[in-house]
């Protein structure tokens, strides 16, 4: 009819509600919530009669509401308790961080990164309480410090990628959740593998003394060198740096000249004491063979090609964030995760 207006609003289709899910579906409201939000005390058979409506009507819930109905957020933290220029710079971190998000592909949940700055961890402890996320991953721990004992508090679940530093037994006895690689087994095979080559004057850049990975592989380390009769005394400690393992590696010849071999705690660290040997004027592995830890990329590109023990950093994180979503649907197992150690021989042994 001329003159006649048209609400413009009237001609953009409303989108589907719960109830319309609901009838489509032949289920109450209430069971169509349930199923959509997690399926919780919903038969099979309703269960798919709902995913099937879903599909059928375009249906999206509203997050925000869900939230308040389920408390939960759809989103973890990755919380990595290091400096700025370490955490978004170390391979292992990144790694991680892939693993981690392809662990939940499959889901909705979001993955926010929280780097826990040395000496900001009250910020920290408390964006992980205050309902922001439903769980975390904890990589790169270190003991000590106040965001170590805060941890232990937090109403959210959390596993960590690597034994947290106490004690195995203590940690298994806390109900700690982690997954891990053999640490030790892996820094035998390193020595012992430079023994096998010859090498008899052999020294450490061990990690850091308050994580359990440069412990553990500091103990590998002596423990090999002890079935062989030989000193372990050649022992620096470094962050997993460049430049950590440069320092350390020139603090190691100055003291220890006759070194003929390097085991060091990680892929960086052995590349920047290779650095440091060739500004020495050290062939590498003709003069000092070395051998990393890690196998995530730098290894392989190094000059030369470095022998490194793996570490599956992407698995484990993928385990890691698996791990997690059973703790949040309400299971999972308290039993640590190791993968299995191996080594990846390269030119410079």
């Amino acid at each position: 009819m001329r003159g006649a207006s048209v609400d413009p609003v009237r001609l953009v289709a409303a989108p589907p509600t719960l109830e319309e899910v609901a009838a489509r579906a032949g289920v109450s409201r209430s069971t169509a919530s349930r199923a959509i939000n997690g399926g919780a005390r919903v038969s099979p058979s309703a269960l798919a009669a709902v995913r099937a409506a879903v599909g059928a009507l375009g249906y999206s819930p509203n997050r925000a509401a869900r939230s308040l109905v389920t408390r939960r957020t759809d989103s973890i933290a990755l919380v990595v308790p290091e400096p700025d220029e370490l955490a978004l710079s170390d391979p292992f971190v990144l790694a991680i961080l892939q693993g981690l998000s392809s662990s939940l592909a499959d889901s909705d949940v979001q993955v926010v990164l929280v780097i826990a700055r040395p000496g900001q961890s009250e910020r920290t402890v408390r964006f992980l309480a205050g309902g922001h996320v439903d769980g975390a991953v904890v990589v790169s721990h270190h003991r000590g410090g106040d965001l170590d004992p805060a941890l232990a508090d937090l109403p959210v679940p959390l596993v960590f990628v690597g034994r947290p530093y106490a004690a195995v037994g203590e940690a298994r006895a806390s109900g700690a959740h982690y997954v891990d690689t053999d640490n030790v087994a892996g820094a035998l095979l390193a020595t012992r593998h430079l023994l096998e080559r010859g090498r008899r004057r052999l020294g450490s850049i061990a990690g850091p003394a308050d994580m359990s990975a440069g412990i553990d592989r500091l103990e590998g380390f002596r423990r090999a060198l002890a079935e062989a009769g030989l000193p372990a005394d050649a022992v620096v400690h470094s962050d997993y740096t460049l430049a950590g393992g440069r320092a350390a590696a020139h603090r190691l010849l100055d003291e220890y000249p006759d070194l003929d071999g390097i085991v060091a705690a990680s892929d960086l660290v052995a590349v920047g004491a290779m650095g440091a040997l060739s500004a020495r004027g050290k062939q590498v592995p003709g003069d000092v063979a070395v051998v990393g830890y890690d196998d995530l990329g730098v290894a392989e590109s190094a000059n030369p090609a470095l022998t490194t023990v793996v570490q599956p950093a992407v698995s484990m994180a993928a385990a890691a964030g698996q791990r997690l979503l059973e703790l949040l649907a309400g299971g999972g197992t308290s039993e640590p995760e190791i993968f299995e150690a191996r080594l990846v021989v390269r030119a410079s042994t």
